[in-house]
């Protein structure tokens, strides 16, 4: 289910996101684990140290099927 705001990505599609680009993103949520959650185009993207309503830049470190690992710059 796709959320207001956001896409769906469709097979074939290029991910949301780049390993080793950088991106600015907003923590929204605190994943199980403790990393903040920042999403784009509806891609959730983890990022370690980062709390909820922190604004920052990232870079990709791996991306996933439904999911992308992120580290704070």
């Amino acid at each position: 289910m796709t959320m207001p705001g956001e896409s769906e990505q469709k097979a074939g599609e290029p991910a949301a996101v780049e390993e080793g680009k950088q991106y600015h993103v907003t923590i929204v949520d605190m994943g199980k684990q403790g990393d903040g959650i920042a999403r784009l185009q509806g891609l959730v993207i983890f990022v370690p140290g980062a709390k909820p309503g922190e604004e920052m830049d990232v870079r990709i470190k791996k991306v996933g099927r439904n999911c992308a690992f992120a580290e704070k710059l």
